[in-house]
């Protein structure tokens, strides 16, 4: 596992030390201001601990450290030292903007803003936290630099954290922010936050490809330094002398191509590799004739990033070579320059060029940021944004060519006519062919790097898009074009189409439409007008399929609330029997009420052993929540109904038993189904349901329903299956 200090040594863990750090850097910054920073905010994180046991103000301080080895300036230091204060103190913006000026309050309010990316919460919720992220990354990129130190910190002190949240932030961390430090070009943060992530996520195959690793240290060790060596004798007439690195690839990079890839571990070609850093571009040409002159190299497995370089600018030689032992291995070869961008990225701005002041958020590197929120804000269906977006932020990327030799770079996996889209809408809207090598190929075709692709356009005003090109195009951007031509050229057409499909839809689900509903239905997809909802389905921004389900869960509920209510009035006795029995059954007692209806919320599905609480809801009893579920933590002050929140208890009834519901991540085994349902038979626990599918990255995600008399037993038979072999987590959900 990759250390706990990272690349840039050792921890700091006070300010002497980050005062240390500060001269070393032998930079011009304003130490005075940066102590001021310190002092206000090691007294608002004063008394707090971390969970590790650690004083609170370590965090801040070891964020700092990190921002330090990357040369960010006075202003972005004294934002990382206070980024945690207004969230979790007393201590206001207005505040630190009188003390450290405009700047400095805008990076602390911009990191709070952004907060967690909870993956796990609903898909609506998730979106907007990411545009939150994207907004202050538009108005001053050292924001999420901060953000990044800061996760990283986290990740390296994951160890005190309880195993629930170990795996949900090393989940977060490899779907978000792994990605925003790729397209940031800060590779050694990408790296280090995967290799502990993919820890936490999968302990036993990371335990396996570092057992791997280690198998032969002694044998590898001494390879590389051979090849080092011959290298080094070959170029020594390069002058000034060549840096000549060699090492292992990440444990990430190597357990994907095992797991996800299916290799074995000798099928691949780069674990080893040697860099070599020279002074100019020639020179790296010159020295990739050297290599390939001392080794064989390996067909199709030479790539230019120095002719084409990614989008994140990194450039570089990559050839994978074998030798005479027989062992292949990767060479990189590379400038100075091109080293330094392609460890710092945009850190680099500060580290080697601009020195430690300014912000760089409005160069053209960053257009990829304004792009990507501006097709989000065109977005109707705000449940399909997180989707999207971490498909533009996916590290993978073809390069591929077109007819004039410039370079395009899309997500693997992208179709023609995304790269039509790609050059221009307009070449997107007129395509009526494409040619890939000057042979026709069809409108989904894949494309691959190195591939010459050219578009075949109409000249005809009256031509555009098809509407199955949506499910052609693979990338947000094209989706957002093809849908922003439809919405905006054919709006009467769009809403005629829109009303028929509605209707179509409640039809066929026995559905009466009415204006109120036809409302309701728009404003939960943030629309003002009835038309404009009709308009979205007819162009595919919203998804019919969504609006049908929400509909049939509000017309269940209320028909559940209708028949007890009507139950009541018909049958008080009856009913007061019932609630009762009711009572009795589920075990609660609720101070200053009896005979009442209880029934338990799914938003937190409370079980025996939990503390709970009570809300009188309007015709169906009282609802029996967890004291800390989200909706009574965020509910329970509000005047309104703060005289609906009674104090509740278990009654200890002992034959009661509930439904609980656990999610296991687990890999994909034949067996799989089979261990789960013995550990739960072995604790003598009904098991109701179990359902199961498969996650993109080819894990299985079951859920699986039992029947159970409260808490302890519920942890017994959850440690029993997260011992299962193969089985990744293990957690409780919310919902029955």
């Amino acid at each position: 596992m990759t250390s706990q200090t990272g690349a840039a040594g050792t921890a700091v863990k006070t300010f002497d030390q980050l005062v240390e750090k500060i001269r070393a850097s032998e930079k011009p910054y304003d130490l005075e201001k940066i102590t001021q920073a310190y002092k206000v905010a090691e007294k608002a994180h004063e008394g707090q601990l971390r969970t590790s046991g650690d004083p609170y103000i370590t965090h801040p301080l070891a964020v700092a450290a990190i921002l330090l080895d990357y040369c960010m300036d006075t202003d972005t230091i004294c934002a990382a030292l206070l980024h945690d204060t207004v969230e979790d103190t007393d201590v206001t913006l207005d505040e630190l903007r009188k003390k450290f000026g405009e700047d400095v309050a805008l990076m602390v309010d911009g990191v709070t803003k952004i907060g967690l990316v909870p993956l796990v919460s609903k898909e609506e919720q998730q979106a907007e936290n990411i545009r939150k992220i994207l907004m202050a990354m538009s108005k001053d990129i050292r924001v999420i630099i901060i953000k990044l130190a800061d996760r990283l910190h986290n990740m390296r002190t994951l160890a005190a954290r309880p195993p629930e949240k170990q795996r949900k932030t090393s989940l977060e961390t490899m779907n978000f922010y792994a990605p925003i430090a790729h397209r940031l070009g800060m590779s050694d943060v990408k790296e280090e936050m995967e290799d502990i992530a993919i820890h936490y996520l999968d302990p036993y195959g990371c335990k396996e490809v570092e057992e791997q690793i280690a198998l032969h240290k002694e044998e590898r060790d001494a390879f590389i330094d051979s090849i080092k060596k011959r290298i080094r004798e070959r170029i020594s007439d390069i002058k000034p002398e060549p840096i000549i690195e060699g090492r292992v690839k990440s444990i990430y990079s190597i357990y994907k191509k095992v797991y996800v890839k299916n290799k074995r571990f000798d099928e691949i070609y780069d674990i080893y590799a040697v860099r070599v850093i020279v002074q100019s571009v020639i020179e790296c040409y010159n020295v990739l004739g050297v290599i390939h002159d001392m080794f064989r190299p390996i067909p199709y497995r030479f790539k230019d990033y120095i002719a084409t370089p990614k989008p994140n600018r990194y450039q570089s030689l990559h050839t994978t070579v074998i030798g005479r032992e027989g062992i292949p291995f990767e060479v990189q070869i590379r400038t100075v320059e091109m080293h330094n961008t392609a460890q710092y990225g945009v850190a680099a701005h500060w580290k080697y060029k601009a020195g430690i002041s300014g912000n760089v958020s409005g160069e053209k590197r960053f257009d990829w940021i304004r792009q990507l929120l501006e097709r989000q804000q065109e977005a109707d269906d705000v449940e399909a944004i997180a989707d999207a977006i971490k498909t533009d932020l996916s590290p993978d990327e073809v390069f591929v060519f077109t007819p004039k030799g410039d370079v395009v770079a899309l997500p693997t996996g992208a179709t023609v006519l995304d790269f039509a889209y790609h050059i221009h809408t307009q070449v997107g809207n007129k395509m009526t062919g494409a040619k890939v090598g000057g042979r026709m190929v069809s409108f989904d075709y894949v494309v691959h790097t190195g591939e010459i692709v050219e578009i075949l356009t109409s000249g005809s005003p009256n031509y555009g898009p098809n509407r199955n090109w949506i499910e052609i195009a693979k990338t947000t951007e094209a989706k957002s074009k093809i849908r922003s031509w439809f919405k905006k050229e054919c709006r009467e057409e769009n809403i005629e189409r829109g009303r028929e499909e509605l209707e179509r839809e409640f039809k066929r689900n026995n559905i009466a439409i009415t204006s109120e509903l036809l409302q309701t239905s728009a404003s939960r997809q943030r629309l003002d007008y009835v038309d404009d909802l009709y308009a979205a389905i007819g162009y595919g921004g919203v998804s019919i399929a969504k609006i049908v389900q929400r509909i049939k869960e509000d017309q269940l509920r209320n028909h559940k609330e209708q028949q007890a209510i009507q139950a009541a009035a018909e049958n008080p006795m009856e009913s007061i029997s019932e609630n009762n029995r009711r009572s009795r059954k589920k075990g609660i007692i609720i101070e200053g009420m009896e005979n009442c209806l209880v029934k338990f919320a799914q938003c937190c599905n409370p079980l025996p052993g939990d503390p709970i609480i009570g809300f009188v809801t309007r015709g169906f009893g009282v609802s029996i929540h967890k004291q800390d579920c989200v909706n009574v933590v965020n509910n329970r002050d509000d005047p309104e109904n703060k005289d609906r929140w009674l104090k509740a208890t278990w009654a200890g009834v002992e034959d009661s038993t509930y439904r609980a519901t656990i999610d296991v991540i687990a890999e994909d085994r034949i067996t799989i189904f089979a261990d789960i349902t013995t550990a739960i038979a072995a604790n003598h626990i009904p098991l109701q349901e179990m359902n199961g599918h498969h996650l993109k990255n080819g894990n299985l995600d079951l859920v699986v329903t039992v029947e159970i008399a409260g808490v302890e037993q519920l942890s017994n038979v959850m440690g029993r299956i997260q011992k299962i072999p193969g089985v990744i987590s293990v957690e409780r959900t919310g919902k029955q």
